[in-house]
């Protein structure tokens, strides 16, 4: 419980220059793999706090990473700063009002993720030189979550060959332990090859591309009854093959997510989901080539992490919100369906209130939900044991990935909620750092589970990032 105390006095005191970072990230919302003022603004951080810093990690040019400390364990903690695209909006306002620009915007509060992941590593930083301990603090800044599988990348570069333990959390309207539970996918462009002719005037001799694309959404779509029911695929199109109806599309691409809870289920999956591929080009006399984009499994438990994250929020409780923060999320929240909230509260395990903002730490297992995302630190959880936190900082009911969640990026709840939880991965790594045995017993698991269980990675070996996925 000391640990706990001394390093949040850290926390405390550097709290405003990650709050000032967090704001300025989310003024510059910057999409997959093209993060480079957003890398170059935590780069500059991380040398004023006396990090030891690294830009460009193996195949990344946009990752960063800080280190401090000598010798003993070497502990990671994880941040992000991509962006989403069309979700420009105008911060503290609750109401749908985009700004001019591109339209990108932080729905998805990474602008938090990564300058609250940073806070806590500063703070074991500091704690480390106060103790004269031994250990390392690692901040490792990771691009292209947002399907782009950064992180999956950096595991391939050998970027975490050293780490012992990797620490992460996420923005959410609740906080406590992250549940490892999380879908494998593979992002997989399907690219279809046929012959354009005059629609009117030599139809047959056409071999229409887009035809092929339309029969393999059916094949796939008849396929959906007989799959596991926690599964997923979505398409996209890319290239429907043109604007003019008189012109039979001798070219057309589609992009296909396949997810599922097991790597080994997205692996059988997309060789269905191939099969149909192949099928539709037979049919239509065209022909079709493949290329995997992004990759990433599904998260690895770890139940000593989790026990001893889940201490340090008990320690703590929840954050401290005041009467202006509660009227704000009030006011976000009446923008959303009831069925929003109450599905936000039963995902979490925590007691249904009247009021918008967390109250109290969610339990660390809820019977009966699931998370049905996906996470490139699920590819991490497989090379090193890693634990992850959810950080109370926006609305109850606030769906993810919407105009609503950048609205509250900047808000005084957000900075609260990213302070708080700043904090709590902070303590879990004093624990680490000054206990030997909770650290070999996260160990211990994570190679139990391995045995059980080897890393059958999805990203093809040797497959370089998709800079050309936004």
């Amino acid at each position: 419980m000391k640990n706990s105390s001394e390093v949040w006095n850290f926390v405390d005191a550097k709290q405003q220059s990650f709050i000032e970072l967090s704001d300025r990230i989310w003024g510059m919302p910057e999409l997959n793999f093209r993060e480079v003022r957003s890398a170059a603004e935590h780069a500059a951080q991380l040398r004023g706090e006396g990090f030891r810093v690294q830009e460009g990690l193996g195949s990344l040019p946009t990752a960063v990473m800080g280190e401090a400390g000598e010798g003993g364990p070497v502990i990671a903690i994880l941040g992000e700063y991509d962006a989403l695209p069309e979700l420009s909006q105008e911060a503290g306002v609750a109401e749908h009002r985009p700004l001019p620009g591109d339209g990108s915007g932080h729905g998805c509060g990474h602008n938090l993720l990564g300058s609250g992941a940073m806070l806590a590593a500063t703070a074991v930083k500091d704690w480390l030189k106060a103790q004269g301990l031994p250990g390392r603090v690692r901040y490792y800044g990771c691009p292209a979550e947002e399907g782009g599988a950064g992180k999956a990348f950096m595991v391939q570069d050998g970027a975490f060959a050293d780490v012992d333990i990797a620490i992460s959390w996420h923005p959410g309207a609740f906080a406590g332990v992250m549940e490892a539970l999380s879908l494998a996918n593979t992002t997989i462009d399907f690219t279809f090859t046929g012959r354009s002719s005059h629609a009117a005037a030599a139809p047959h001799l056409g071999r229409s591309a887009l035809d092929a694309i339309e029969l393999m959404n059916v094949g796939v779509n008849y396929m959906r009854e007989h799959m596991p029911s926690d599964a997923r695929i979505h398409y996209a199109y890319l290239d429907a093959g043109g604007i003019a109806p008189n012109v039979v599309q001798g070219r057309a691409k589609v992009r296909y997510v396949v997810r599922a809870l097991e790597v080994a289920d997205v692996h059988a999956l997309l060789a269905r989901v191939r099969k149909i591929a192949d099928g539709a080009a037979l049919m239509t006399e065209t022909s079709v080539v493949s290329e995997v984009k992004s990759a990433m499994s599904n998260l690895l438990a770890n139940a000593p992490l989790e026990d001893a994250m889940q201490r340090n929020f008990d320690r703590l409780g929840p954050p401290q919100y005041d009467a202006a923060d509660l009227a704000f999320a009030a006011k976000i929240q009446a923008t959303v369906s009831r069925q929003d909230v109450e599905t936000a509260f039963a995902r979490s395990g925590a007691r249904r209130t009247e009021l918008a903002l967390c109250q109290e730490i969610a339990p660390k297992v809820v019977p009966g939900t699931r998370m049905v995302g996906s996470t490139d630190v699920g590819d991490v959880s497989w090379a090193v044991p890693t634990v992850q936190a959810w950080g109370a900082t926006h609305a109850i009911g606030t769906p993810g990935h919407s105009w609503q969640l950048t609205a509250q990026g900047k808000m005084p709840a957000a900075h609260k909620g990213m302070v708080h939880v700043a904090k709590v991965m902070a303590a879990t790594a004093a624990d680490l750092l000054a206990d030997a045995t909770l650290l070999h017993q996260a160990k211990a698991e994570h190679q139990a589970r391995l045995e059980q269980t080897p890393y059958m990675p999805l990203l093809p070996a040797g497959q370089k990032p998709a800079l050309d996925m936004c």
